[in-house]
């Protein structure tokens, strides 16, 4: 089993989680279940795993009982509280500027969408296509983007919108109700080749209410700072996917990390300590994220995850997942 980097914003999580909590849902041992910890929802700019998100999905779904809650999510949130993204289109002239924006900065919201626009006569196409292999749950993920998309039009722009048609990457589901209610007066088509929101060009020339250049441009500083840290890995981040391709069957040394990096021992730690964070921290990070992800895979044993760890033994894996959790990986693994 691969573990990629793709990552999308806590912004989005929050919005996820707030929907969730409308539904009477206590989200904290949601949370807990994939992994994330409390505080990392407090930075409005951090990121978190995209298999973390997928498997808060399919715990959403569990204890709610309600496969269609993503076709929700855009009534039950606010769209445009949804960070930095949200902002630069609120303050873009016209709805197809703001449509342009979140084609450009799609990524800062979350890296495993590829989201374009494209002009065909009357029509205007937004198209969503998933890049990353860690979205398992594809109707999931473009239901909520759908429905959010089509939500923050109207809120932008203060007009009713619909859509002309709606198209669906994947299959025809049993009970279509939910995207009917959702996305009346569309055309639904499913099992298509791509995943899309056809929309009346006309649409494009929409102003965006209370819309302020002098804003624009500084949500837009904003988010071109965040893109480009996205695309320009930290150290902690070269760190981590180190850790993640050398650990198996025994501890990644901070030497052997620090010659993977082509960095000096001494230069390494002096950078993660400017960045925060230290290589026992890393370390420890990479592992409880790797462990959670692994005990969801029932095919593993613990003593595989162990292995897989760089443990030397599962009683010490299995102590450090207890100090990292409170829970044994057996409690864990039966409470997921």
């Amino acid at each position: 089993m691969s573990t990629t980097h793709d990552t999308l914003s806590v912004a989005s999580i929050n919005l996820i989680l707030f929907a969730v909590r409308q539904q009477g849902v206590d989200t904290e041992p949601l949370i807990q279940t994939v992994g994330i910890a409390p505080e990392q929802l407090r930075d409005p700019d951090g990121r978190v795993f995209i298999w973390q998100i997928q498997a808060l999905w399919q715990e959403i779904v569990r204890v709610t009982g309600d496969p269609t809650i993503p076709l929700k999510l855009g009534e039950l949130v606010n769209p445009v509280a949804a960070g930095v993204l949200a902002y630069v289109m609120m303050h873009s002239p016209t709805l197809g500027r703001a449509l342009e924006k979140l084609c450009h900065y799609q990524d800062i919201a979350c890296e495993g969408v590829a989201t374009t626009g494209r002009l065909i006569g009357n029509q205007y196409i937004l198209s969503l296509r998933i890049t990353s292999t860690d979205i398992r749950y594809p109707d999931y993920t473009y239901n909520s983007e759908l429905s959010v998309y089509l939500s923050a039009m109207r809120a932008l722009t203060g007009v009713a919108i619909t859509a002309k048609e709606i198209q669906f990457a994947y299959p025809r589901p049993i009970d279509i109700r939910e995207h009917e209610r959702v996305f009346t007066p569309a055309k639904l088509t499913f099992d298509a080749p791509q995943t899309a929101m056809i929309l009346d060009a006309s649409l494009l020339d929409l102003p965006i209410l209370n819309a302020s250049p002098t804003l624009s441009a500084l949500f837009e500083k904003h988010a071109n700072d965040l893109l480009d840290k996205l695309k320009t890995p930290s150290i902690s981040s070269r760190v981590k996917t180190e850790l993640v391709t050398i650990m198996k069957g025994e501890e990644p040394t901070l030497a052997t990390v620090a010659d993977r990096l082509a960095i000096g021992i001494r230069t390494l730690q002096l950078r993660l300590k400017e960045a925060g964070t230290s290589y026992q921290q890393l370390l420890d990070e990479t592992r409880k994220e790797l462990a959670v992800r692994h005990l969801r895979e029932p095919n593993l044993s613990t003593t595989d995850i162990s292995y897989l760890l760089g443990f030397a033994e599962p009683s010490v894996f299995f102590r450090s997942f207890k100090k990292w959790t409170g829970q044994t990986p057996g409690a864990f693994r039966m409470a997921s």
